[in-house]
């Protein structure tokens, strides 16, 4: 069967059932006191009333998620988080909202909510290990205005005379064979790239980067470091290399590029967020489509989005 027929994808009761099976395992969970399977069925369909005799509240399964208080159909939501999660370098906005037939507001507002789902919370193990390595480098994303640009020096490269703090610095670390975790920084010098590989890499781990002298205090912090020499054309020296995080990148910018083309600064963290989650729940680490998108249901618990202005 054609997996965009299955009924959650079409019928809201279906899509409901799906939601409550995947957030409520162990029975309906009041979202006002906290209490597991201790709820009855009340009207509308799709309400539970809490049995508690100190709470008594009412509750539906989408309460306390990004899809509270929202008015577009269920199905429409589980077909998107789907859609959304299986594309290896995103979905536009314009795209969802041809595929969902609703408005391209809705389409950009309910992106931005599963992308909310995709962060990772809470306190997060660090990743390498004992024996493991773990690569970082950083990149630069986004325009310039000409404006911004000083006049050319020859023979500097073609990005002399750029200021590069005008571009959104994005440093990243990826454990090969596992995760990877990616930060925008307002600008990437020593020391904040020294402040984000203590807070998230495990003190014994090998350490794998470019030349650049970003990483100079990484020898005095982990088991070791190892750099390759690009500006010499050097990319792989044994096992030394940063290839695994530059296909990191590469999958980001192509999808930002040729997706989603344009990104407002304030909004770039999501946008990491979303290929962060894509790449450490991809088809090597054991997850298929069907997985991640119930990964990401799973997640949305407590991550309502609403952009209210602050009047």
């Amino acid at each position: 069967m054609n997996t965009f027929n299955e009924p959650r994808f079409t019928d809201n009761d279906a899509a409901r059932a799906y939601l409550e099976n995947l957030r409520w395992p162990d029975g309906p969970i009041c979202p006002h006191c906290g209490t597991v399977n201790h709820a009855y069925a009340i009207k509308p369909k799709g309400t539970y009333r809490c049995a508690e005799a100190a709470c008594r509240g009412n509750f539906t399964v989408t309460m306390n998620s990004p899809m509270e208080r929202s008015h577009i159909a269920l199905h429409k939501w589980v077909l998107a988080f789907h859609l959304v999660c299986s594309s290896k370098k995103g979905m536009s906005a314009h795209q969802l909202h041809r595929t969902l037939g609703i408005t391209y507001r809705s389409a950009w507002f309910m992106e931005h909510r599963i992308r909310e789902c995709m962060r990772a919370g809470g306190l997060a193990p660090p990743i390498g290990g004992t024996g493991k390595t773990v690569e970082a480098d950083e990149t630069y994303f986004g325009t310039i205005a000409k404006e911004e640009m000083m006049p050319k020096k020859p023979g500097r490269g073609r990005r002399a005379g750029i200021r590069r703090s005008a571009y959104r610095a994005v440093v990243a670390l990826v454990e090969r064979g596992g995760s990877v975790r990616s930060f925008h920084v307002a600008q990437a010098d020593q020391f904040t790239v020294d402040a984000i590989m203590r807070a998230n890499i495990a003190r014994e781990s090998h350490i794998h980067t470019d030349e650049s002298g970003l990483y100079r205090l990484a020898p005095w912090t982990f088991a070791s470091h190892e750099a390759v020499k690009h500006s010499a054309k050097e990319y792989v020296r044994g096992d030394v290399h940063t290839n695994t995080i530059e296909g990191y990148f590469s999958i980001f910018k192509r999808g930002m590029k040729g997706i989603y083309q344009h990104c407002g600064e304030k909004h770039l963290h999501r946008y990491l967020a979303e290929f962060d989650f894509r790449y450490n729940t991809r088809t090597k680490l054991g997850f298929n489509d069907g997985d991640r998108a119930a990964l990401a249901v799973k997640n949305a618990d407590g991550k309502r989005l609403t952009y209210r202005q602050p009047h």
